[in-house]
């Protein structure tokens, strides 16, 4: 019998990927599924992104790009960072990804070993703590508190570092809640952060184009005092409706681009060539895809929030960014996951129980409205009917 090291029994997953293979099972079998479960725009990437692509086949670009991506590339990320930062990295800071997942892996092998803490958001991105996990390190769970309107307490994070602490991971706007972080919390963050020198920090910025009621976007690369030892994770997937294409950039400070460049060359090479000039297209080109996207994420936000008030026995706050709703439902005595299952196997809708996102997920589950109002309107119908007929289990 084959055996393994013992940290890849630490490897967690990504449940949302096991629900959608469920709902899609059961939809191969001809039950009517309304999936809320999965991350996932469903508008078509834009068409010019999608020619940009087919031109760079046709050009010929065929081969290996260096493992950093493509200069041009670098360079629009760097501009585009600018523009809604304030601040242009050295595009040799910039290292393209195959997906915003790899920022994280290298950036946790990078600080992860036995001894060693992390500091990650809870309820929060299910990665963060296996990965942490697999290197051996102690996961530090950061409370992301539905009475706070779901954005990270600056002291409460600052109150958790000690010498052991190594990495901590920042998520505004976030996955699963919803939450936006003020840019007055961020500053008291940052100012503690700067009497931790030696603590490194990721910031997942991957929906930074996603907030709604005037909320401001407020990115940790526009602080100096931190830039010297700052991760930066963001990229195309979500702003451009280009999950599929696998496509993330990462920022990294002078100290650490090298090993980041090293991990890419031992474990990718390169990203896809004609993905890349996909992703200069989408950076370079017209954004009112983009802004289209995000409206209409801004009108489902709201018939989502109305329809899961009006469910028994279930509250939400309206989320300020992002494309899920986080309701709590512990009045209506179900345990979450259990909830998630049952919605999905009677009722025909895929939501995520809320203990995948984390140890303080419980009581909650996650609905993605990025779906049509249609379906969601649907899907709260059947949330109702089903809530209506079913008491706790």
């Amino acid at each position: 019998m084959l055996t393994t090291i013992s940290g890849f029994d630490r490897i967690g997953e990504e449940n949302a990927f096991a629900v959608l293979a469920r709902a899609t099972a059961l939809a191969g079998e001809g039950r009517d599924i309304i999936n809320l479960g999965i991350g996932q725009p469903d508008f078509r990437t834009p068409e010019h992104i999608v020619e940009a692509a087919i031109k760079a086949l046709r050009d010929g670009h065929h081969g290996y790009t260096p493992a950093t991506g493509i200069l041009p590339l670098r360079e629009a990320v760097s501009a585009d960072l600018e523009k809604r930062t304030g601040f242009a990295p050295n595009p040799d800071n910039v290292l393209i990804v195959p997906g915003g997942k790899v920022t994280m892996f290298m950036a946790i092998m990078m600080f992860g070993e036995p001894g060693a803490e992390i500091l990650y958001p809870d309820p929060g991105f299910p990665i963060y703590r296996s990965m942490i996990e697999f290197t051996g390190a102690t996961p530090i769970p950061v409370p992301i508190r539905e009475e706070n309107e779901f954005a990270f307490s600056a002291e409460e994070t600052l109150s958790l570092i000690n010498d052991k602490t190594r990495l901590v991971i920042v998520n505004s706007p976030a996955n699963p809640c919803g939450g936006v972080t003020p840019r007055a919390e961020i500053e008291k963050l940052v100012a503690g952060l700067e009497k931790h020198p030696n603590v490194a920090i990721m910031s997942d910025e991957i929906y930074a184009q996603m907030t709604y009621d005037g909320m401001e976007h407020v990115s940790l690369l526009g602080f100096e005092s931190i830039r010297d030892r700052l991760i930066l994770l963001d990229g195309w997937s979500k702003t451009y409706a280009m999950t599929g294409w696998r496509m993330g950039y990462s920022v990294w400070p002078d100290g650490l681009m090298d090993k980041a460049r090293k991990l890419a060359v031992n474990a990718w090479s390169c990203v896809n060539a004609p993905a890349q000039f996909a992703g200069l297209a989408a950076l370079t080109g017209p954004q009112d895809a983009v802004h289209e996207m995000v409206a209409e994420f801004d009108k489902r936000r709201k018939v989502v929030v109305d329809g899961l008030n009006a469910l028994p026995n279930v509250t939400c706050r309206t989320p300020l960014g992002a494309f899920y709703a986080f309701p709590n439902i512990k009045a209506t005595g179900w345990k979450a996951k259990k909830l998630a299952s049952a919605l999905l196997e009677d009722a025909g809708v895929a939501v995520i129980g809320g203990p995948d996102f984390g140890i303080l997920g419980e009581g909650y589950i996650r609905l993605s409205y990025a779906n049509s109002t249609e379906n969601i309107q649907r899907a709260l119908t059947r949330m109702d009917d089903f809530l209506g007929e079913n008491s706790q289990p």
